[in-house]
């Protein structure tokens, strides 16, 4: 089973490129984050002549969130339970006996301001939810977009700012893993300098100056059963790409 996910920075822009890396991958699963588009204007119809199923949850010019899928998705929810937000931030679907949480988590802006306590009580909130979804899913996978970057091999040693490193945001995803979800990423050794996320500007993509933000979070059955995890940056390389390339995981039987 392969399992993705993929910050496409506009499903509108990207769709060609997500059809194209669907057919040439073939991920049992797909998650989606900042499609940038109403639900009125999913590309329902081509997602499912690509063979894949599709619950979505999105709003107008920023965030929105989408599961795609080759089996049926059951049990879909959106937003984080009890924790009011406007933002479509996250969608959890069943499949088979696998439930997906899609999440794409607040950036924070920057260290100190309103944006980074939204995200910090965020994920909070999360992290509740999702020890309680453990207690009922044991098979579960989180999938997205952190804007977080765990440990110092996870930014380029040049990376200045405060945002995505600071100890706050560590800790909370420390927190995730701390609920017996393992990075699955982290189960394998890696090459040095490895991102997800690339800034447009300042020819950061040719210069690897990056940051590892997108990640695979695994629950102990999912984790022991994974046998590899990588970034493919060939997406990355087209033209007009998303600033993020997708993260995949394979899982055994």
């Amino acid at each position: 089973m392969k399992l993705a996910t993929w910050n496409v920075n506009s499903l509108k822009v990207r769709l060609p490129q997500v059809l194209d890396w669907l057919a040439a991958e073939q991920p049992d699963v797909l998650c989606l984050q900042e499609l940038k588009l109403e639900d009125k204007a999913f590309p329902l119809a081509e997602i499912e002549a690509a063979g894949y199923r599709a619950a979505f949850s999105g709003q107008k010019t920023y965030n929105g969130v989408a599961i795609l899928a080759r089996a049926p998705l059951a049990d879909v929810g959106c937003g984080i339970p009890g924790f009011a937000d406007e933002q479509k931030r996250v969608i959890a679907a069943t499949v088979g006996d696998l439930r997906v949480v899609c999440a794409y988590f607040p950036n924070g802006q920057a260290v100190g301001s309103e944006k980074f306590a939204y995200k910090l009580d965020w994920l909070r909130a999360l992290t509740a939810w999702l020890g309680d979804e453990l207690t009922r899913h044991p098979r579960l996978a989180l999938l997205g977009d952190y804007n977080i970057a765990p440990d110092e091999r996870d930014a380029h040693p040049d990376w200045q700012e405060e945002i995505h490193v600071s100890p706050p945001e560590r800790d909370a995803f420390r927190a995730l893993t701390a609920l017996g979800l393992a990075d699955a990423f982290r189960l394998f050794e890696q090459p040095e300098k490895s991102f997800s996320w690339w800034d447009y500007r300042m020819m950061a993509f040719r210069r690897n100056f990056g940051l590892r933000i997108d990640h695979i979070l695994l629950s102990p059955p999912l984790a022991a059963a994974c046998t590899g995890c990588h970034v493919d940056k060939a997406p990355r390389k087209l033209e007009r790409p998303s600033d993020h390339a997708p993260v995949v995981a394979e899982i055994g039987h």
